[in-house]
Formats: C-alpha cells, sequence, structure tokens
C-alpha cells in the first residue's frame, strides 16, 4: 500500500469513530485547527499518560511488538494519548494515568496532516490496529521502574 493510501484508509477508519463521518472529513479539510472531535469508546479508547512516562514507555513497546496503536502528544508534549480496545477505560486503575472511554470526546487530529494542538507520535495505520493494554501496562512498569532507578541499569 502506497503512503498515500495508507494515510486515506487511516482517515476512513477513523472518521468511522464519528456520528457523522462525512462532518469528521468536513472538519479535517476545512477547520484552521487542522483536527476534528471523535467519541472514544466505540472503535478505541484513549489512556492518557503524562509524557515523562508515555515516552520510555512507547519506547520499551515498540520493541516488545511491532503493532503498536496510534499514540497522541498534546501541544506542548506533556501528555500521550495510546488508542486501545474500547472497553480499556473502564477496567484500567493506574495512578497518573486518565482514560477517555465511552462518553468521552478526543481531539484527533488528520492522519497525514499537522494540526494546531495535538500531533500523532504513532500515526493510525488504517488498519484499526491498537495497542495491546497489558503489553502498554507492562511497558509503564518497566519505563516507571527505569525512572526510580534514575535510568540506568539494575
Amino acid at each position: 500500500m502506497s503512503d498515500g493510501a495508507g494515510k486515506q484508509s487511516a482517515v476512513e477508519w477513523l472518521a468511522t469513530a464519528a456520528p457523522d463521518p462525512g462532518t469528521c472529513r468536513w472538519e479535517w479539510e476545512r477547520n484552521p485547527l487542522g483536527v476534528a472531535l471523535l467519541p472514544a469508546g466505540r472503535l478505541w479508547d484513549v489512556l492518557i499518560l503524562p509524557s515523562e512516562l508515555g515516552r520510555p514507555a512507547l519506547e520499551i513497546l515498540t520493541r516488545c511488538t511491532a503493532r503498536v496503536g496510534p499514540v497522541l502528544a498534546d501541544f506542548g508534549g506533556c501528555r500521550m494519548g495510546f488508542f486501545v480496545p474500547p472497553g480499556t477505560a473502564a477496567r484500567w486503575f493506574a495512578t497518573g494515568v486518565r482514560t477517555a472511554g465511552a462518553g468521552s470526546w478526543v481531539v484527533v487530529p488528520h492522519p497525514g496532516r499537522a494540526a494546531s494542538g495535538v500531533r500523532w507520535v504513532v500515526p493510525p495505520d488504517g488498519d484499526g490496529t491498537l495497542t495491546d493494554p497489558a503489553l502498554l501496562e507492562l511497558s509503564m512498569h518497566e519505563a516507571a521502574a527505569d525512572l526510580a532507578d534514575g535510568g540506568q541499569d539494575g
């Protein structure tokens, strides 16, 4: 699949989360901020980590699996949002991790363009790949242990 086709399928996949996919695509095309507001809980939930934990957790996660789902970062780089299977937010209990599940809305940029306020660290692949929450949790534990250890090996 060409890069352009991948971006288009990512657009279509994300837009299907919207109550009106056409309006979602219109927002991405016409909104000067380049973002759309999409509901969590249907195709995905989002686990929101502080970046000081999210960045090393993502590095560990990418070493453990080739199937990492989409990851967003906010405008200040303070938080990262990992897209996980729907229902994860309702079952997630971890200190310092915010969740966006059913009833929550997420600011989502177009997958192929720069946007104001939020950016893709790992863009969606268009196939609906999501991060395995168990692998994310293990990666978070390892990252937290590394941070507590001063980032040095045991």
